[in-house]
């Protein structure tokens, strides 16, 4: 684990992510369903967002482009959908199940811990890194 990520870097990848992909999303939402709250196609589309931009797009969100990290595995391997499925709604759930306390808990590991890691990180075994990814090097 190369060069870690820290709280504010990863806040403000998510900001940009809310930013730039959620509000237009919700507007659209809001303009094919007509209701702006409890919207299950707005949850869909943020989550399928959450889940498949990562394993296509080596570990980065628009956000996460923006300013300079992304997201990768801490054995080295690609992200794959399992990974991200676990990143996102296991560590979603732990996080709604403590009413929050295990997202507070997660703020100061990231602000706190050497490798940067919250608890969605290590259910997933991930962490957020500066570094780039690894570019394929094709034998001509």
């Amino acid at each position: 684990m190369n060069r870690p990520a820290g709280f504010w870097v990863r806040l403000g990848a998510a900001i940009l992510d809310g930013l730039i992909i959620g509000v237009p999303l919700a507007i659209i939402s809001y303009l094919i369903t007509g209701n702006a709250e409890d919207n299950a196609f707005t949850f869909s589309v943020n989550l399928l967002y959450s889940v498949l931009v990562p394993v296509v797009w080596s570990g980065y969100t628009v956000g996460k482009k923006i300013v300079g990290v992304r997201i990768a595995k801490v054995n080295g391997e690609k992200l794959g959908f399992g990974t991200m499925l676990m990143r996102t709604i296991v560590g979603g759930l732990v996080y709604v199940l403590t009413l929050g306390l295990a997202a507070i808990v997660s703020a100061f590991m990231v602000g706190m811990r050497q490798d940067k890691r919250a608890i969605h990180d290590f259910i997933a075994g991930t962490y957020v890194t500066y570094e780039k990814p690894n570019e394929i090097q094709y034998e001509q």
